[in-house]
């Protein structure tokens, strides 16, 4: 077996990354390139680990909010009101990034997955973060996800096509396109989880298309333990997250960024370190 210890130990600290990160408003895309730079975990399979490890995260909402998945889906074919609303809402807001994701996907890998792209993105997201919020967060009507609308949704898909910039965090774009909608934040960051679900199963299929599914039987291990990996770190920081939203500001999280992304900017433009 050509299992390789180095790449997996790479690829756990990569996992871990992205499960602290995946759904918090910083950016998990703009950390694991920033890290796989750093450690050197970088090319073909490392962007193909990067991207399927999200579903890992992902899964933890899935056993977090399996009790309300379960039974939207059931509503659902049963045709019943809440069942439709719910998952038509997600399909809507899914739509935008979907499209131009699909359209937009080798550009982006070739002129954004790189740290200086990232550090410019983490910058550009906090300040929106911090306007975003501070004239729209106390403005919020609709409370529940139950309550939020097609129009409202609409809103929210069009914020996360900000996402396919890595470095903006798609957790950071649907939350402020919630505000913007007058969702409260934590709707729209249970609205953002759910969203997930499509949107990185949709990125994932994407990714494995693209690779071939061509892995060795030791990059298939590192990816199930990365997968692992993410789906623990994710478990426990979901449900503080959300927490931690209930009666605190996100403005911590955007200055977390601009001073990440300033950092970052001034090491890659003046102090010749390559990162």
């Amino acid at each position: 077996m050509d299992l390789n210890i180095i790449l997996v130990l790479k690829a756990i600290i990569i996992a871990i990354v992205e499960g602290i990160t995946e759904f918090i408003p910083i950016s998990s895309t703009g950390h694991m390139i920033i890290v796989g730079n750093m450690i050197n975990f970088k090319g073909e399979f490392a962007n193909s680990f990067e991207v399927v490890i999200q579903l890992g995260a992902i899964l933890a909402i899935i056993v977090l909010y399996w009790n309300k998945i379960w039974t939207s889906v059931l509503e659902f074919f049963k045709g019943r009101p809440s069942g439709i609303k719910f998952w038509t809402n997600i399909i809507v807001a899914f739509i935008p990034a979907a499209f131009f994701g699909f359209l937009l996907n080798d550009k982006i890998d070739e002129y954004l997955f790189n740290p200086a792209t990232v550090a410019l993105a983490l910058v550009v997201g906090g300040i929106l973060m911090i306007i975003i919020e501070k004239k729209f967060r106390s403005k919020d009507t609709t409370k529940s996800i139950e309550q939020i609308t097609i129009k409202q949704s609409i809103k929210i898909g069009l914020f996360q096509c900000f996402a396919l910039w890595p470095g903006m965090s798609r957790s950071a774009s649907t939350i402020m396109g919630g505000w913007i909608s007058g969702v409260s934040t934590v709707a729209a960051t249970e609205f953002s989880f759910f969203l997930a679900i499509p949107t990185m199963v949709g990125a994932t299929g994407l990714t494995l298309y693209k690779s071939g599914m061509n892995f060795s039987n030791g990059e298939i291990i590192t990816l199930g333990v990365g997968f692992v990996t993410a789906f623990l770190v994710a478990l426990i920081v979901v449900e503080k997250f959300v927490s931690y939203l209930k009666n605190k500001p996100m403005k911590v999280f955007a200055i977390y960024r601009i001073i990440v992304g300033i950092t970052l900017l001034f090491i890659i433009k003046f102090a010749n370190i390559s990162l």
